[in-house]
């Protein structure tokens, strides 16, 4: 179980473009690593919204945005395209970044059970230590809310 104030889980992965990503890569940046269900929903397109018309603040703060779903790289190039998003979307087909934070477990959607990603957000300090963690994200309002956990 990852808690705040412990260092965050090494990943490694693609981004959209297939470039490699790795949290090592980041030392030295501040982290917003965001996990979200699936690309184009409702719920995600709105935080993914949230964060792209806050990109700028985040931004001249010197943060960096990391969206993480399940989703394959060609699905994360069509939602950034289609909703113009300024930061990087991160594939995690196997879920094993998902599983390293914790958010990956059973849902319950319409009286259905199945495995999935939970909607979480992690801050990561420049020394990869979790700085704060969202439990509870309401995707409309999340970015200000994660704007000002980085300002505390």
């Amino acid at each position: 179980m990852v808690k705040e104030g412990t260092s965050a889980p090494a990943f490694k992965t693609t981004d959209a473009n297939g470039e490699n990503v790795s949290l090592k890569d980041l030392r030295g940046q501040k982290v917003v690593l965001y996990f979200y269900p699936k690309d184009d929903t409702p719920g995600c397109t709105k935080e993914a919204c949230s964060f792209r018309d806050a990109f700028a603040k985040f931004k001249k703060r010197g943060i960096t945005i990391l969206g993480v779903s399940p989703d394959s790289e060609k699905s994360h190039q069509k939602f950034a395209t289609k909703y113009e998003l300024p930061f990087t979307l991160l594939a995690d087909k196997d879920h094993a970044i998902a599983d390293a934070y914790g958010v990956w477990g059973e849902k319950k959607f319409m009286g259905r059970t199945y495995m999935g990603v939970h909607r979480k957000t992690f801050l990561i300090d420049e020394k990869g230590k979790l700085k704060k963690i969202f439990e509870k994200v309401k995707p409309e309002d999340h970015a200000d809310e994660v704007l000002e956990a980085f300002a505390e």
